[in-house]
């Protein structure tokens, strides 16, 4: 475990990945510590530098010397991360740490790129169970004439506590192993944390955070567990009336700790967050600094692009991470007239043609002719991606060859299953330029009738396509792929 000095106040906390990459800050919540985020280390470093902190009076990490609230957590968090990192941050926080992730978007927007939320505290109000029968118990902590009460309470009735307090914090299905709630329990009745988790009992209460969602642009995923006993889900209820562009999932069969009674869901529900793509056997490999340079520039393409308008810098970064980089030579074909279509292609350097005969759209032999020339930014199969139907014309790359990026069928389900959001704007991006293609292609035709000219530019060689050209018995479509 590292520490770092923060003004007078020493921080420990636990890093995994490289410090080259982007900064993951994780923070746990109340009566907890770094090992509360211990689950999402393993596939965050991954492709992050991630950093699990031990909060102020948490853990290893000493007491604050003033009084604690839920604003100077947050100060003292954007003042870490800007000693040890230059850029904006992603933030993951669970439960009390949730509270003081979206303290610090609202605080510091620019600090922070996206969110991770585990079962927030939004209204600070916990549930009924942890009122009557923690609060007590926390209250007398607060004060030195009453600690050695509370401890002697709670010491003599540890066994009837574990069996009152477990249905609060997990679900009657619980996933949770024994090593891990007897390590949570551990972290929660630490003798000398008292005076802390009763500050931050109160501090969570002073900071309600209900109608201060709207100053909120920091796209973010919320899971919570459908039996979650300890922040109830009307706190869930805030979160969809008032910040509806937040992802919000919930979880059945989790409690308050998704990360440890559903962990495979918890990480697979963040890897699509984040646009991370599955492995085999739904593993995540590590990313190399040639696939994540890749990966940003294909993110600052997409800004100009025909299906990245509107997008955010977190939509493009998970937009890039499922498209496909092909390059081509001249005239190597791309896509195959006749030939099943799943992908949708977007042009990101060169040129592509089309080809195909205007009097017999669809046909797989006929008089061909270069219908249009698609640029870097332009998409085309898009129809094909849609109902996997029969491409109706050649895609060629152009006489300086291609570099094409690839969005099959089944990554653009995933993202609209996933990414809502993201999967309505791409969907209407796309339907946005092929809306434009086609008045394009309309008013090429009536400029061809009106001056009676073949719009065709080039006839290719048949013998140059030799081998490709094979008639079909299908029935010819009537759709054209341009």
């Amino acid at each position: 475990m590292s520490t770092l000095r923060v003004g007078n106040q020493v921080i420990h906390f636990q890093e995994e990945g490289r410090r080259d990459r982007q900064l993951v800050l994780l923070v746990h919540g109340w009566s907890s510590s770094a090992y509360a985020m211990s689950p999402l280390m393993k596939l965050l470093s991954q492709r992050y530098w991630c950093i699990a902190v031990d909060l102020p009076g948490y853990g290893n990490s000493p007491r604050m010397k003033k009084q604690v609230t839920i604003e100077k957590y947050a100060d003292l968090l954007a003042e870490f991360v800007e000693k040890l990192y230059d850029g904006p941050v992603i933030l993951v926080g669970h439960s009390m740490g949730g509270m003081i992730s979206i303290t610090m978007a609202e605080r510091f927007p620019a600090l922070v790129s996206r969110m991770i939320l585990i079962s927030p505290t939004v209204t600070g109000k916990l549930s009924t169970y942890i009122n009557y029968i923690v609060s007590p118990i926390t209250k007398l902590e607060q004060f030195s004439s009453t600690r050695f009460i509370a401890r002697f309470i709670e010491q003599i009735s540890s066994t009837i506590t574990d069996r009152i307090m477990r249905p609060a914090s997990f679900a009657e299905r619980s996933g949770i192993t024994n090593k891990d709630y007897k390590r949570l329990k551990s972290d929660a009745r630490r003798p000398d944390q008292g005076v802390v988790r009763a500050e931050c009992f109160d501090a969570m209460a002073n900071n309600d955070l209900s109608g201060r969602f709207d100053a909120i642009q920091t796209p973010a995923i919320v899971i919570w567990g459908a039996e979650d006993n300890t922040v109830p889900l009307r706190d869930a209820g805030v979160i969809a009336d008032e910040w509806p562009k937040a992802d919000l999932r919930i979880m059945p069969k989790a409690g308050h700790w998704p990360q440890f009674e559903r962990p495979e869901d918890t990480r697979r529900m963040i890897a699509n967050f984040l646009g991370l793509q599955f492995t085999q056997g739904n593993r995540y490999a590590p990313a190399t600094d040639d696939e994540l340079q890749k990966v940003k520039d294909i993110a600052t393409f997409l800004t100009n692009s025909d299906i990245g308008i509107g997008l955010t810098d977190a939509d493009r970064e998970i937009l890039a991470e499922q498209l496909d980089q092909m390059c081509c030579e001249k005239g190597e074909v791309i896509a195959e007239i006749r030939e099943v279509g799943t992908e949708l292609y977007l042009i990101q350097d060169g040129t592509v043609e089309v080809w195909y005969d205007p009097e017999r759209p669809g046909e797989a032999d006929g008089d061909f002719k270069r219908m249009a020339t698609l640029r870097p930014g332009q998409i085309t199969g898009e129809l094909a991606l849609f109902d996997e139907g029969l491409r109706s014309a050649r895609l060629l790359a152009g006489k300086a060859g291609a570099k094409v990026l690839r969005l099959n069928r089944n990554a653009t389900m995933s993202l609209i299953d996933n990414h809502p959001n993201l999967g309505s704007k791409l969907l209407w991006n796309m339907g946005r330029a092929m809306a434009h293609r086609v008045r394009f292609v309309q008013w090429q035709f009536r400029r061809a009738s009106n001056k009676k000219i073949d719009i065709g530019v080039t006839r290719p060689s048949l013998t140059s396509y030799k081998g490709r050209f094979t008639q079909s018995k299908e029935k010819p479509s009537n759709r054209i792929d341009i």
